[in-house]
């Protein structure tokens, strides 16, 4: 019984050790059928997003953030655009920052047509963009991030046919989380430093990145197992001597 009980807490130790909350925020999606991107179209190739996809799957950057108010219940939003994605897969894009700078994220996926036909949307994310493209240099603002570009290609090569790619646009709104009694820091929420992620899932059900991991709780259940059973072998042998001590004991008196 003492067996089975240790055994089974050593496997649980570790996956209990979940339940502690970092500075990590994420949105799970499945990736949408492909859609037709008119290369001739600047609507997408000078939005100036920066872009995740499979091959370049991490993003360091800085994102603006704000108080929540009436108008911006979620903070200040920021906008990426998520290419050469696997249709049908699932993915995690997460949002991983300093816990020195206590922020509240609120990541959403947007497929191309509604990003474009649902008149909110596509407002604010022409209001990102001009904004963008306003700080960014000036080589940049005649064509800044070409998705061509993105994917290799020089602009002298650019394919004038329409290409079809499984792509979606990533909001994330950043709400600053403190409290201080510094008011400068209050009236100037500073930027926050993350890492944005994209991460594929393994035949749709574990995240790619967290193979290790899981790896690692794995050999430490099974170690745990094994510890918990030798301990348990000592304690009984322990125990074993004891009782036969005793019994000796008692036998010498009785003589």
């Amino acid at each position: 019984m003492q067996t089975k009980l240790l055994s089974t807490l050593g496997l649980l130790l570790p996956f209990l050790s979940g339940v502690v909350q970092a500075n990590v925020e994420k949105t799970i999606f499945l990736a949408p059928a492909p859609a037709t991107i008119p290369s001739e179209q600047p609507a997408l190739d000078d939005l100036g997003l920066e872009r995740l996809s499979p091959e370049s799957p991490v993003v360091r950057t800085w994102l603006n953030a704000s108080f929540p108010t009436t108008a911006a219940p979620e903070g200040t939003e920021s906008w990426f655009f998520l290419e050469n994605l696997n249709p049908g897969q699932r993915y995690e894009v997460r949002v991983c920052w300093l816990a020195t700078q206590p922020t509240s994220f609120t990541l959403t996926t947007y497929p191309l047509s509604k990003a474009i036909e649902d008149t909110s949307l596509f407002s604010s994310l022409s209001v990102y963009t001009a904004a963008r493209l306003a700080t960014l240099d000036t080589e940049l603002q005649a064509n800044s991030v070409s998705r061509h570009a993105s994917l290799g290609k020089s602009k002298d090569r650019l394919d004038p046919a329409p290409a079809s790619d499984s792509v979606l646009f990533l909001r994330v709104h950043a709400a600053a989380d403190y409290f201080s009694t510094d008011q400068a820091l209050m009236r100037n929420v500073p930027p926050v430093a993350v890492d944005l992620i994209l991460d594929p899932f393994l035949f749709n059900v574990f995240p790619r990145s967290l193979l290790p991991t899981a790896g690692y709780i794995v050999v430490v259940a099974i170690l745990a197992v094994f510890l918990g059973r030798w301990i348990v072998g000592e304690v009984g042998r322990v125990i074993d001597d004891a009782r036969r001590q005793r019994s000796l004991e008692e036998l010498m008196k009785k003589k």
